[in-house]
């Protein structure tokens, strides 16, 4: 299966943490959480908004974006950080397996030097002008069915079955 990575970095409130949690859990998506954190990880508010999700979850915890970056010194090349201040639209991209897709924090999204440093790889999702962003886990749900998209949605279910009548 492909491999891909969602970075969560100094997020700040556990509802959208547990939300991208459970989306990651859905997916197949590796989740990495870079410090400080705005809650513990033990947050009743983070555990109730992935709900029974996290069994299925693959989670690695880093204390700070050096931290990261010295445990991920060979993937530079895969990484592709979301920011409403960036060029290129999201979708424009194409996604190799082992992507890594970061995301900051709620209040003030990725360090600017972050996003300087790597503009090519620096990406937006389409909003009107008056909008300042979308919700946080909104966002990462986005970039993940892009790139899984993008992959043909591999080991994931695309088709349903009704309870009550057959298809």
């Amino acid at each position: 299966m492909a491999v891909l990575n969602i970075v969560m970095v100094e997020p700040e409130i556990p509802q959208n943490t547990g939300n991208v949690a459970r989306t990651c859990a859905a997916t197949g998506a590796r989740l990495h959480l870079v410090g400080p954190m705005g809650f513990k990880i033990d947050d009743k508010k983070l555990k109730r908004a992935g709900l029974d999700y996290w069994h299925l979850l693959d989670i690695t915890y880093y204390d700070n974006l050096d931290d990261f970056f010295q445990k991920h010194p060979d993937d530079p090349k895969n990484f592709f950080f979301y920011s409403t201040k960036a060029k290129h639209i999201h979708s424009e991209i194409s996604y190799p397996d082992g992507a890594y897709l970061f995301f900051g924090k709620e209040t003030a999204g990725l360090p600017e030097s972050l996003l300087h440093a790597h503009p090519e790889t620096t990406v937006r999702i389409p909003m009107i002008g008056g909008a300042r962003s979308l919700n946080l886990s909104n966002s990462v749900a986005i970039g993940v069915y892009e790139a899984l998209r993008q992959w043909g949605y591999p080991e994931l279910l695309c088709k349903g079955k009704l309870r009550e009548y057959n298809w």
